[in-house]
């Protein structure tokens, strides 16, 4: 692997790796030493000294100062900044996609992918620098004009996760800056010099536009006690935490008892139909790269593959002859379509989920194992599972955050949905279908109960014009397209009373 040092210089960054950013200032961490190793081959990219939970407050106080002034920018200006901001990441695109690589094991097309999608979220939130449109309601009484606007929140707290290490700040951040909320950034501590990256060439473009004030960007590399404190932090009103179901309880916990807003996005548990009228081809390929692709490990990833008994064996056994053949290896190398897992953790609970499924009478049909050969020693690299298993057992309603797909089998429409739904998490799920009727009852209120429905096309792999996120114990958060950026303001309803008298609402009478 070539010298990480030459592409953290080209993504302006160089080597000053503190672990505490605000704006242009790099402080020192006062925490434990981070070693960054890469999951390719375990090999050391760097060493960082963690911030300490105390080093958290001042970094708040310094985006608190710079939100008044971030808020009264005008707001197709703050979207000229994110506009720069996806330009230099074209710029960077290749540097920062192969750190990605480097550091979270993702194969170069998927990294390239996650940098595109950072790109089309700035351009996205440019476009809604100029539409953060209120409302205009009819008033119930004469010469009276009722409206509501949306207005700047205040500074974001942001808790991103591994898998996706620089996605998922774009759709946050370039969001919150158009609304004019600066942002505290803490990532994963297994991908931090992604995070400082991405800072580094944020702050590149924010140095060239001296309205922009110094505290409008901050990281924070540290542990879980620095993604406490920030939950707890009253000056900031919203937190958005990408993670596991039980890193997003603390979280939502400590918000909720200062009265805050968590917008989470949680464990995903997905599920496929693939119904007996369903282009198998097309199916086949969706299931490989949503259960395979990642090496398992996206939210979106496919979990679960609940397939009508007349299909299922003809089904299975084209599958596994996909899987026996996929390529597995280093992400770098052309042609690989599955890396390696971000660590032996993750080696530990895909074999427990695997040996807790064959006690629940489960089938592994093909994959499972560690995989040795002609792969880059010091990494962690698996074959993945095809486990056919009862649609009951208890290790189904658990996400594994590995390449473990589990089958089931169905006879109608109805138990196959009651199968898709009967999980705690609710993020992604998808049917394949050329029934139309199929279709449309899988997506409406009585079909999936998940926050994306598909038809014909897998669980992952969303644009970014959508909202994302799920329900239940996904967390209820949206992120990305739609109108997602009201999460990062606040509503004021505005009644303007242009009369000479004062009618009051309702009809009520007050003489006085």
């Amino acid at each position: 692997m070539k010298d990480p040092r030459k592409v953290l210089e080209r993504l302006e960054l160089g080597g000053n790796l503190a672990a505490v950013r605000v704006g242009s200032d790099a402080i020192s961490g006062r925490g434990a030493p981070l070693a960054v190793r890469s999951p390719i081959d375990g090999s050391p990219l760097s060493r960082i000294d963690r911030a300490a939970p105390e080093q958290v407050d001042p970094v708040v106080t310094r985006a608190k100062e710079a939100f008044p002034k971030l808020r009264d920018i005008p707001a197709p200006r703050r979207g000229e900044l994110v506009r720069r901001i996806g330009n230099r990441l074209r710029e960077r695109k290749d540097d920062l996609a192969l750190l990605v690589t480097w550091e979270a094991g993702k194969t170069t097309q998927e990294s390239l992918g996650e940098v595109q999608e950072m790109i089309d979220m700035c351009d996205f939130a440019v476009g809604q620098s100029r539409e953060l449109y209120g409302a205009t309601m009819p008033s119930e009484r004469a010469l009276h004009r009722l409206t509501e606007q949306w207005h700047p929140l205040g500074p974001v707290g942001v808790i991103t996760a591994f898998n996706f290490p620089v996605a998922v700040w774009a759709w946050n951040t370039a969001l919150a800056l158009v609304c004019g909320d600066p942002v505290v950034w803490k990532p994963s501590e297994k991908t931090p010099l992604t995070a400082l990256a991405c800072h580094a060439l944020a702050m590149s473009v924010a140095r060239e536009m001296p309205d922009i004030p110094d505290g409008t960007l901050s990281v924070v590399v540290g542990d879980a006690s620095v993604g406490q404190r920030l939950a707890e932090s009253e000056s900031l009103p919203l937190i958005s935490a990408t993670g596991s179901v039980r890193m997003g309880r603390a979280v939502a916990q400590a918000v909720a008892a200062r009265l805050g807003r968590s917008l989470l996005e949680l464990g995903g548990n997905n599920a496929m139909i693939v119904a007996p009228s369903a282009d198998l081809e097309l199916a086949i390929r969706s299931i490989v790269f949503a259960a395979a692709g990642t090496a398992g490990q996206r939210c979106t990833t496919l979990r679960r593959l609940i397939v009508h008994h007349s299909i299922a064996d003809a089904l299975l056994e084209r599958l596994a002859a996909v899987y026996a053949g996929l390529p597995i290896g280093s992400p770098l190398e052309p042609g690989t379509l599955v890396g390696p897992l971000i660590d032996s953790a993750a080696w530990v609970a895909m074999d427990r989920a695997l040996s807790v499924a064959r006690s629940e009478g489960g089938r592994v049909i093909t994959g499972g194992e560690r995989v040795t050969e002609d792969v880059p020693p010091g990494g962690v690299y698996v074959s993945p599972a095809l486990v056919e298993i009862s649609s009951s057992a208890a290790v189904v309603q658990e996400e594994t955050f590995a390449p473990i797909l589990y089958v089931h089998r169905y006879g109608d429409l109805a138990e196959a949905i009651a199968i898709q739904n009967g999980v705690p998490q609710g993020l992604s799920s998808a049917i394949f279908t050329n029934d139309v009727r199929e279709a449309e009852r899988f997506t409406s209120a009585a079909g999936s109960d998940c926050g994306i429905a598909n038809v014909n096309t897998g669980t992952s792999g969303a644009e970014i014009g959508g909202a994302f996120g799920g329900e239940k114990q996904t967390g209820g958060g949206r992120e990305s397209g739609s109108d997602a950026w009201k999460a990062y303001m606040r509503r004021a309803t505005n009644t303007v009373n242009y009369s000479s008298s004062l009618p009051l609402a309702q009809g009520i009478r007050f003489d006085v």
